[in-house]
Order: structure tokens, then sequence, then C-alpha cells
């Protein structure tokens, strides 16, 4: 999967930064990073489901990051937080 952008709404980014701790820079470093992809849940509207990026900022934090893919590699970022240390160890196995 290749991310070329990320849409930002305003909600979500005061609530990643003030609930998680994750900046917006942070999660565009982990998509450029090439993170591992899973697809998650099926979305409400046909052809909007949701995707999980799993990967690491060069600052060497965890990130788990869920977002609907959009049209021309654009996500739309719907959360991002540290992951767990159950996360971590599979996606360094993966690695």
């Amino acid at each position: 999967m290749k991310i070329d952008d990320v849409i930002w709404l305003e909600d979500i980014v005061e609530k990643i930064e003030a609930k998680h701790g994750v900046s917006t820079w942070e999660v565009e470093e982990v998509f450029r990073r090439r993170p591992q992809f899973r697809r998650g849940p099926k979305g409400r509207r046909r052809g909007e489901n949701l995707y999980f990026a799993l990967g690491d900022s060069e600052a060497g934090r965890y990130l788990f990051i869920v977002f609907v893919l959009k049209r021309k590699h654009k996500a739309l970022v719907i959360s991002a937080r540290e992951m767990t240390n159950r996360e971590r160890r599979g996606y360094r196995k993966r690695k």
C-alpha cells in the first residue's frame, strides 16, 4: 500500500495530541518510513474501510495509526497512539 498524502481533521489532531501525545509530523513520518499495513473492519460507506499502519518514527517511537484509505493514495487519519507491548513484539517479529 502506498500513502502519498495525509488528510487531517482538526478535532482528530486535537484528540491524538491531547489524549495520546502523538503529533501530526510523527504520523506522517511513520507513513514515509514504509509501515506495516493491516486491514481493519469494513467502513460504513462503500469502499471506505479502516486500515491500520504500524511503524516507528525516526526517534524510535512505535505508533499504531487508524485511517481510511481515500482516493489518490490519501490517508484520512482517525486515530494514532503508541503501540502496546504485544503490538510492538508482533511488529518487530514481522519486520
